[in-house]
């Protein structure tokens, strides 16, 4: 590899790794979405709720004055009692609720078997990256950048998986919530698919191979013919 491609490769691989970084905090943690059911009154309790791919966390929070941008329960950062548990189709045996709405189940394990893919692929291409280091081997940036684009493209699916779930979810006449807005762990994901997604593409166009500035030097530099 080239001073002037390793250097290209590591300021790409910074911005890899913050693209990670985003990715991993988006997959662990349940700030996905929030939840919030109509408030009736005040000086009373209400539950809101947030969740991401794996467990949904429900929160009490006591209401002393109304919302002034609507009529539902919260903002998530109020005091109050907080349970969280994991969905059940992740834990066999225990009675976890699954948003109240069986068809949840379905997205809810697309979208975390999407993360898990995206998970994949990051790791292939962190190990093409590595790898590619060594003498002679950069030709492992093109299908690093290509295991990075595959990467970022599952976490963007995840996250359209996640929001038509959440719109189904509130749309539907079986649940409780009425207001939702999405929180920070999406956003992670979708800078994170940002971050991959042009760090895919700058590797891809760092291992082509180099183009001669001036149509010229092909010639130039071609051997003579020989005569017999």
């Amino acid at each position: 590899m080239f001073e002037e491609q390793a250097t290209k490769v590591k300021i790409t691989s910074v911005v890899i790794v913050v693209g990670m970084s985003a990715m991993l905090a988006a997959v662990v943690t349940d700030h996905w979405a929030v939840l919030s059911p109509r408030v009736e009154k005040l000086n009373a309790t209400c539950e809101a709720a947030h969740f991401g791919l794996w467990r949904l966390c429900k929160k009490t929070i006591f209401i002393v004055e109304e919302d002034p941008q609507g009529k539902g329960c919260g903002p998530i950062n109020l005091p109050g009692e907080k349970n969280c548990s994991y969905f059940k189709h992740f834990t066999s045996g225990e009675e976890a609720e699954v948003f109240e709405v069986k068809t949840q189940k379905e997205y809810n394990i697309s979208a975390a078997a999407i993360a898990i893919f995206s998970l994949f692929f990051m790791i292939m291409g962190t190990l093409c990256v590595v790898f590619s280091f060594g003498k002679g081997r950069d030709y492992l940036l093109r299908p690093a950048g290509m295991f990075f684009a595959f990467a970022g493209l599952c976490i963007i699916i995840s996250v359209e998986v996640m929001r038509q779930s959440v719109k189904r979810m509130i749309d539907s006449d079986e649940t409780i919530w009425i207001e939702y807005y999405y929180s920070w762990s999406f956003t992670c994901a979708c800078a994170s698919f940002t971050l991959l997604i042009l760090s895919g593409v700058a590797l891809l166009l760092i291992s082509m191979p180099h183009m001669p500035r001036n149509p010229w030097e092909t010639c130039m530099d071609a051997e003579p013919d020989t005569l017999d």
